[in-house]
């Protein structure tokens, strides 16, 4: 059986806060709430964190269609914003936080981004609660490209303590900050993917320009669908 999988990288829903300025990366809510409802309608199944790791080791127990949502940086917004959307709808994802990041704003995007809330650890809980799985993002929100192997092992190894040591639930999941995997060093690379195989992680995901075509055969590099908000999600899904 072919299947189709497919995993969306957000960032921000809802609109700008009162401080902030137009970028991007916010996708209001009607148009979140479009999107799932376009990929209902086009019968993906939209899976859990443990149904997705599961089946990156059995891809055999993946629907032919399947679906995972995903949001990078743990802005607090996702619990006003996205959070009732996605309950509405039955739909679970995941999120990444960069653990030093926590409860505070997002000054690691050096002012290309609005300042925005981080969630707090309650915060993370209740959407925990709510269906999104909490994962790493690192804990500085550095590339790794500007670090040093040392460095690059405690972002994935601190990360994952922390957020298992707060929430009680297993951490296996990393998404590259700037989706910087040193993808133009293999052997750097390498380094990274070893890593993280051996602090427990069974995936990490970057980002992966339009038609994305998912690689089961490389957990560590899976490619993801950049959404903002002018990303035509149907002829994205149409080209693959």
């Amino acid at each position: 059986m072919t299947r189709d999988i497919v995993v969306l990288g957000h960032h921000k829903i809802g609109p700008i806060p009162p401080d902030g300025w137009k970028s991007w990366y916010y996708v209001p809510e009607a148009a979140f709430a479009a999107q799932l409802r376009l990929l209902k309608d086009r019968g993906y199944t939209f899976l859990t964190l443990a149904a997705f790791l599961d089946g990156l080791d059995n891809p055999a127990t993946f629907p032919s269609k399947g679906v995972l949502i995903t949001f990078d940086d743990a802005y607090r917004s996702l619990l006003r914003h996205a959070l009732p959307v996605m309950g509405a709808a039955g739909v679970p994802g995941v999120v990444f936080a960069p653990t030093a990041w926590v409860g505070k704003k997002n000054d690691f995007d050096h002012g290309v981004e609005p300042p925005e809330d981080i969630a707090t650890w309650d915060d993370l809980a209740a959407m925990e609660r709510g269906g999104l799985a909490v994962q790493s993002h690192g804990r500085t929100h550095r590339g790794l490209s500007d670090l040093t192997f040392a460095e690059i092992e405690e972002e994935i190894a601190a990360s994952k303590r922390e957020i298992e040591a707060r929430l009680s639930r297993p951490v296996a999941f990393f998404s590259f900050p700037f989706g910087d995997n040193r993808k133009d060093d293999e052997a750097g690379r390498a380094h990274i993917e070893a890593a993280l195989r051996r602090h427990g992680y069974r995936a990490a995901c970057v980002y992966g320009g339009d038609p994305v075509r998912l690689d089961l055969s490389h957990p560590y590099r899976l490619t993801r669908i950049a959404m903002g908000e002018d990303t035509d999600l149907a002829k994205a899904l149409d080209s693959r």
